[in-house]
């Protein structure tokens, strides 16, 4: 069975809505930026205050090692796609699905003082979207619009996977 890969900017909902579609499909749920501190023995902000690259190697490693299992549904961190070889592993096992939230949604419903890519401002959320919206279309393999409330979103990734069985 395929994994289920979420990709989208910070705040679209990839663990909210991963976390609840694992459980509804009875498959494993992995949070990537949850399995890389794990790995890393680093929170992210020590991980970043290194250097975004550092994560992004320690990133590189959890993504490599979640693309390994089989039939679980896998939350990425938003600049996953920024590696090429990271989506590269995750579509040789999984199907890619690309959650579109609205900048204006994520700001609006966002904490940014929590995400370290976000500090910054609203702006930064926008600039983030211009940067890696064709990369996030690039490796997508579907793409799903992220609607208030999150559950809407669940249901419609629940019944396309469970049409498709994902095999």
């Amino acid at each position: 069975m395929r994994n289920i890969v979420l990709i989208g900017l910070p705040g679209c909902g990839k663990s909210t809505i991963g976390k609840a579609l694992a459980a509804r499909l009875k498959r494993p749920f992995f949070d990537a930026d949850v399995t890389v501190v794990e790995m890393a023995g680093e929170t992210i902000a020590e991980m970043f205050a290194k250097s975004e690259d550092y994560f992004r190697s320690r990133e590189s490693g959890t993504i490599r090692a979640l693309a390994q299992k089989q039939g679980v549904v896998i939350a990425c961190g938003g600049g996953v796609v920024t590696r090429a070889c990271n989506m590269e592993a995750l579509r040789q096992t999984g199907t890619v699905v690309f959650l579109d939230r609205s900048v204006d949604d994520i700001v609006a419903s966002v904490d940014t003082t929590t995400r370290p890519l976000l500090k910054e401002s609203a702006e930064k959320v926008r600039r983030l979207d211009a940067q890696r919206r064709p990369l996030y279309q690039r490796y997508s393999d579907i793409t799903v619009p992220v609607e208030e409330p999150f559950a809407k979103t669940v249901q419609k990734l629940a019944e396309y996977f469970s049409a498709k069985k994902n095999k």
